[in-house]
């Protein structure tokens, strides 16, 4: 974890953290609460609201970023930053990561607010509270802890 964090935090605070960004706009590459975000964009900005300064910037990346370059930038940024759980272990708070068809790298990511929902933002819509639906657990590939949460 390039990160140092030393901080003690609740799962149940960063699901608020993450509830304060429900209907945000869909913007491409933003990340600001109320104005606009993405899906990388939302748990950007729960992490500077959770630690106070940004992980790391991440470079301009276009809508097709994963297949064009054809590196799991998603996940190698997450295992950087956050602490591996594995899907089979995540818990709410923690950050989920999807791909949208197998055999695909891993491009979509949410914060899971509850056993069977989690907080998104998707391109055409608002961010939101969704069901953790089987559609979605047969893509997630993997969960991620906020350094420093308890529990």
């Amino acid at each position: 974890m390039a990160s140092t964090v030393v901080v003690k935090i609740t799962r149940e605070q960063v699901v608020l953290m993450a509830r304060g960004w429900i209907g945000t706009p869909y913007h491409h590459q933003a990340s600001r609460r109320g104005v606009g975000t993405d899906c990388l964009g939302l748990v950007r900005g729960v992490w500077r609201e959770l630690y106070g300064f940004e992980a790391q910037k991440p470079p301009p990346y276009a809508r097709d970023w994963a297949e064009a370059h054809g590196e799991e930038a998603m996940l190698e940024a997450a295992a950087r930053h956050l602490k591996n759980v594995g899907a089979e272990n995540a818990s709410i708070g923690d950050v989920l990561i999807f791909r949208y068809r197998q055999g695909m790298l891993a491009k979509h990511a949410g914060i899971m607010s509850g056993p069977y929902s989690f907080i998104h933002a998707m391109e055409g819509a608002l961010v939101s509270e969704v069901a953790l639906s089987p559609w979605w657990r047969r893509r997630l590939v993997c969960a991620f802890s906020f350094p420093g949460v308890e529990g």
